[in-house]
């Protein structure tokens, strides 16, 4: 028996091989973004742009490696989005504190994770979400990735008037790409070709380069720059601070439940969840996102959560660990081969993502829609994480709504005692925070 065999059980999870690194690759490709997006957000706070790429990269790549070899999973970890602007907008420059601080933060709020984990009690919430509701959150996060996508191929704008609005698509290449990406992605899904994804990415970049709406870098290769800058470099004068224990608590509630939220809906999405609706080797996958988060905070960035694009993967065939040892590869090697990954354009990678959010929004139809006190959570998990544009926002709406209508229509007995503590969790920390 090979080693990947053994490791990965590739046979036991019907993949191959060639199926995991093209999942990896394509989960790559979506998630690709956050090597620039996330240093451009931090480097607000003072820190230095090239480190915090290579920060972004290790980071990233530590901790999908623990996923696959703790959890074995096809799920890919990166400093979070939403993450990194309250690190900046709220943390920093809204605080008026050092961005030194801010890393304590991250750090004390990522050991505080690895400790619920070891007990179990991570475990335990992520299990305990009835199963409807995990049908909710997976598909709340479907339409969450595709309103993503929209947005990132210039469809869906903002509006002063409405919020929200269709963008002109009169002499908008990169709109009109996107919805070309989109069409050729669905109908090489009807011809079930392997990767339609990755070839919609690959075939909207090339055009992009030929249009003349992306330049093509002087050269593929650099040189890392240092990380000495931001490596290691913590400030604890304000760790009696009780304005520090609120930053933690912020930071330690949002990744905890869009990690719960990710993990929930990915393995759904592929199947992982057992006949309870349950997620084998939650732990491994927990353990994973916490270390990861205590790791990035030693490298320099702001805290590692689960990506929701790693559905992308999934959606091409990814089924194990050796989908992230893909992507972990990948992230390593972008830290010299940045100019080729900053070719990629949004609308390359928007008709993908918009195509997984439809691909995660098929399990609505498994929805119980004769039961109130189901449906009604579930659906508010649904509407609320694109809305709000927040995973943990959504599964907020969804345990409290359940809980109380369980309660109000005398089927409370049928709520875990978790799932109370939640609610109340969640009931407070509006009130308070």
């Amino acid at each position: 028996m090979s080693f990947l065999e053994k490791q990965f059980k590739l046979k036991e999870n019907k993949t191959t091989v060639k199926t995991e690194l093209l999942a990896g690759l394509t989960t790559f490709m979506t998630m690709a973004y956050i090597i620039f997006v996330n240093p451009g957000i931090l480097s607000q706070t003072g820190m230095p742009f090239d480190s915090l790429m290579v920060a972004t990269c290790l980071s990233a790549a530590i901790a999908t490696f623990l996923m696959a070899f703790l959890a074995n999973y096809p799920i890919a970890l990166a400093p979070g989005m939403g993450l990194n602007a309250f690190f900046t907008f709220s943390v920093v420059i809204g605080m008026k504190l050092s961005w030194k601080v801010a890393l304590l933060a991250v750090f004390v709020e990522g050991f505080i994770f690895i400790v619920l984990t070891l007990t179990k009690v991570r475990e335990e919430i992520v299990n305990t979400i009835p199963k409807t509701l995990k049908i909710g959150i997976a598909s709340g996060i479907g339409l969450f990735i595709a309103f993503i996508g929209l947005q990132g191929g210039g469809i869906i704008v903002n509006s002063d008037a409405t919020l929200l609005t269709l963008g002109s698509l009169k002499n908008n290449v990169p709109a009109i790409l996107t919805l070309c990406g989109l069409a050729l992605i669905v109908v090489l899904e009807c011809f079930r070709v392997t990767g339609a994804l990755l070839i919609g990415i690959v075939v909207i970049t090339v055009v992009s380069v030929g249009l003349g709406t992306v330049s093509l870098p002087a050269s593929l290769v650099s040189s890392p720059p240092s990380l000495a800058p931001i490596f290691w470099q913590f400030d604890f004068s304000m760790i009696a601070n009780l304005d520090f224990w609120v930053i933690v608590f912020t930071f330690f509630f949002v990744d905890f439940f869009d990690t719960v939220g990710t993990l929930v809906g990915v393995c759904n999405r592929s199947g992982m969840l057992d006949s309870q609706g349950r997620l084998p080797n939650a732990k491994g996958a927990l353990l994973a996102d916490a270390i990861g988060t205590v790791a990035g905070s030693v490298l320099g960035t702001s805290t590692v959560t689960s990506y929701v694009e790693s559905a992308s993967g999934v959606a091409q065939g990814g089924r194990t660990g050796l989908t992230s040892i893909a992507v972990g590869v990948l992230f390593l090697l972008a830290i010299f081969f940045s100019p080729l990954v900053a070719i990629v354009p949004s609308c390359a990678t928007a008709p993908a993502l918009i195509m997984v959010g439809i691909y995660m929004m098929m399990g609505l139809r498994d929805l119980n829609y004769e039961e109130w006190t189901d449906l009604v959570p579930a659906m508010l998990s649904f509407f609320m994480m694109p809305l709000s544009y927040s995973i943990a926002t959504g599964i907020e709406f969804g345990i409290v709504s359940c809980v109380l209508l369980k309660l109000l229509t005398g089927k409370g007995k049928s709520v875990s005692w978790v799932m109370y503590a939640l609610a109340v969790l969640f009931i407070l920390k509006e009130a308070l925070v």
